[in-house]
């Protein structure tokens, strides 16, 4: 609670120790579980299958370069107190005192990368989901009437997806699934593969957040495509990510088919919505009824009816999105402990937006409890 208003974050993330696979994997799959590193100060990268993930952005672990030291200064600024508890629950629940969160929904951070490679093994990809679920159950034991766990499901193989998202939420309690916007095996999020996921969803009453992150062994289009940087990757690949998937799922009919499911575009804005409702919008006049004669309504209505999007705290460009009818679908994030966040004053920031006092109700804790069921 901060100056009146009851405070949710959609979009809270943990920083997982470097050895929790080792600790918390199947036995079975003990001389494959993925290992993080730590030589840099909070270095996120980690080990799986040989390969090192996050790929490609080597300026942020060059301990040679002197400008390091300003970036692990600045980590050090912000997070010093959790790294010296090695950000456990109880630096958790520090970190929601300084925010004024009253409840917070938790997402990896390491853990975002560590399903990202096409053709992983199946019975990895689960066992790296469940050992996740168990461990995030334990870290909100810190306080779990007011932390709550998204779960990890791994894509790879839809049947194992569907039994860890049912095991997470009916026996954790977890609020929502997760997955990485960019798809798996050849296979989008529209194809009729992962129906029986969704189904599940919303038989549960859970949302789908989708989360993405740095370069990975996936189809990332900005990552392929120029030279990777910290800066131009999370400029353009969080959003268009967001936008492909989206896009995807209202076109494919996943929405005409599930109409109760819940999905949330996480970590990548949300200023992009109504320009792409309109120009989805346009398409449908133009060729919907040859290419998309299953879909009832418009790509607007689907998504004011099922959808939701993280506004980020500055996010000054939202301004607009009452006059689309859209408030109801935002939430906000502190994306703590992240690199490019304004923790400790996120809160703050978002209480100075030039925003309604209703529309930061929405956003605060509203729509936040209505995307994940705390109502």
């Amino acid at each position: 609670m901060k100056n009146g208003f009851k405070i949710m974050d959609s979009d809270m993330h943990i920083m997982e120790p470097a050895d929790l696979w080792q600790n918390y994997i199947d036995p079975a799959y003990a001389d494959r579980a993925p290992v993080g590193f730590t030589e840099v100060t909070r270095d996120l990268r980690i080990q799986v299958e040989g390969q090192v993930l996050p790929k490609g952005i080597v300026q942020r672990y060059d301990k040679t370069n002197p400008k390091m030291d300003v970036l692990n200064q600045m980590v050090i600024e912000k997070y010093g107190d959790s790294m010296a508890r090695n950000f456990d629950g109880i630096s958790q629940l520090n970190a929601m005192e300084k925010e004024g969160l009253d409840a917070a929904v938790m997402f990896p951070t390491r853990g975002l990368f560590v399903l990202g490679i096409d053709q992983m093994d199946p019975g990895l990809a689960a066992a790296i989901a469940t050992a996740y679920n168990d461990w995030m159950h334990d870290f909100c034991q810190a306080d779990p009437t007011r932390m709550f766990g998204a779960g990890m499901v791994a894509p790879h193989d839809v049947e194992s997806a569907v039994i860890e998202a049912r095991r997470s939420v009916e026996q954790y309690g977890f609020k929502s699934i997760f997955l990485r916007p960019s798809y798996v095996n050849g296979r989008t999020w529209s194809d009729p593969y992962y129906d029986p996921l969704w189904a599940e969803c919303e038989r549960l009453g859970v949302p789908v957040g989708f989360h993405t992150s740095g370069f990975v062994d996936l189809p990332q289009p900005v990552y392929q495509q120029f030279t990777p940087t910290f800066a131009l990757g999370n400029t353009l690949t969080f959003p268009l990510e967001n936008m492909v998937a989206c896009a995807d799922m209202l076109f494919g009919g996943v929405f005409e088919r599930f109409p109760k499911l819940k999905v949330a575009y996480l970590e990548g804005n949300c200023s992009w919505i109504p320009w792409l409702l309109w120009r989805m919008g346009e398409y449908m006049e133009v060729t919907g009824y040859l290419e998309l004669p299953e879909l009832k309504l418009t790509p607007d209505q689907y998504f004011k009816r099922q959808c939701f999007a993280a506004i980020e705290c500055d996010e000054v460009t939202a301004g607009h999105m009452p006059e689309y009818g859209l408030d109801h679908t935002l939430v906000f994030s502190t994306d703590y402990p992240h690199l490019d966040v304004k923790y400790p004053h996120s809160v703050e920031a978002m209480l100075g937006m030039p925003f309604s006092d209703e529309s930061k109700r929405k956003y605060l804790w509203d729509n936040c409890a209505r995307l994940y069921n705390f109502e």
